[in-house]
């Protein structure tokens, strides 16, 4: 499957389609020029488009994936607030919708970045408004987007594929969020505090956020429909892997097996796809990049609940909770901050 995928994504562009491309950098540039702004974590500026949060550098994508993405009843979507798991989840999902395929000895994650088999809609595929071929990928194809609930293609809510939500708590998303963007945050720009960030996170002026919104909307779906949106807390994939495991796959339509559980699958893959093992492989080792910005390093920090605890105040930890408090309450929709 991966194969096939990476051809598709790489084909070059006709001079119809670099036309196309142009046409929408002009829109781009003027619908820019009519949002709200604020000062950027990783850029300049993000912007307020359709109630969320944005750079420049994904908004052109984001709006080829709304218009051109075709969803398929066999598509898989995964999809998290930036930094809540993501990397970990494309890994986990990927390994289990084909290990009838690849063994763990085997599989394309040993010589691919995990962001390369599993690609961004909007970052990847859709990156500066391109539209590439994707109807020959073999099914099941999965794929991955931090873009919001409405602001989803129609064909992903009216068909019947899956959507699999990774939801971390804010505290430990929002420290993990800022080691990376730091990371990556550009030498020319002058550096952001912590405390600079966390009052934006607290706003909920940070890509893709404000996080409560990001995560309500999913929340809500699932409680609504929830054989098409499963939502998984990244603490209890943490606590209670093997039983987070098997709801996933039986989600997903591949169940694991008597055999396979008696045999040790579950666990098998469950190690296979830790952070500890990850970040040992080849193509997840410092130097390489994804999405020609990000040092793929950066993906594999540290991974564990409760880490906010060595970093946030206890006033910046209160002001938290209260947004917490007020955004989500009522929702039914708890948090778990510690480990």
């Amino acid at each position: 499957m991966n194969n096939t995928k990476s051809r598709a994504l790489q084909l070059p562009n006709t001079e119809e389609e670099d036309d196309e491309l142009n046409v929408q950098s002009q829109e781009s540039k003027i619908l820019l020029n009519s949002l709200p702004r604020e000062r950027g974590w990783l850029s300049d500026y993000i912007y307020l488009y359709k109630d969320f949060w944005v750079t420049s550098y994904v908004l052109t994508g984001i709006i080829s994936f709304q218009k051109n993405f075709q969803a398929k009843d066999t598509d898989i979507i995964l999809v998290t607030f930036p930094k809540s798991g993501t990397t970990w989840l494309k890994a986990l999902v990927y390994s289990m919708v084909n290990r009838k395929i690849f063994s763990l000895d085997n599989t394309p994650l040993n010589a691919t970045n995990v962001h390369d088999l599993v690609p961004f809609l909007e970052s990847n595929i859709y990156r500066n408004g391109q539209n590439p071929g994707l109807s020959g990928i073999p099914s099941p194809r999965v794929f991955a987007t931090h873009v919001p609930y409405p602001s989803l293609p129609e064909s992903i809510k009216s068909t019947t594929c899956r959507i699999v939500y990774l939801c971390r708590n804010p505290f430990d998303n929002f420290i993990s969020l800022w080691h990376f963007l730091m990371r990556a945050r550009p030498k020319d720009l002058e550096p952001l505090s912590l405390e600079y960030c966390f009052d934006k996170f607290c706003t909920g002026a940070c890509g893709f956020g404000p996080f409560w919104g990001h995560f309500l909307g999913f929340w809500n779906e699932s409680l609504k429909n929830p054989n098409k949106v499963l939502f998984l807390m990244y603490e209890d994939m943490k606590m209670e892997n093997k039983l987070q495991m098997k709801r996933l796959a039986d989600f997903l339509g591949y169940p694991f097996s008597e055999n396979e559980e008696k045999e040790g699958v579950i666990e098998e893959i469950s190690k296979f796809c830790s952070i500890e093992s990850m970040r040992d492989l080849q193509p997840n080792n410092s130097g390489n990049k994804v999405l020609e910005r990000f040092d793929v390093a950066s993906f594999f920090r540290k991974g564990e609940v409760g880490d906010w605890m060595n970093h946030l105040t206890p006033s910046m930890a209160d002001r938290l909770k209260k947004v917490v408090e007020e955004k989500l309450g009522g929702s039914g929709l708890n948090l778990k901050l510690f480990g």
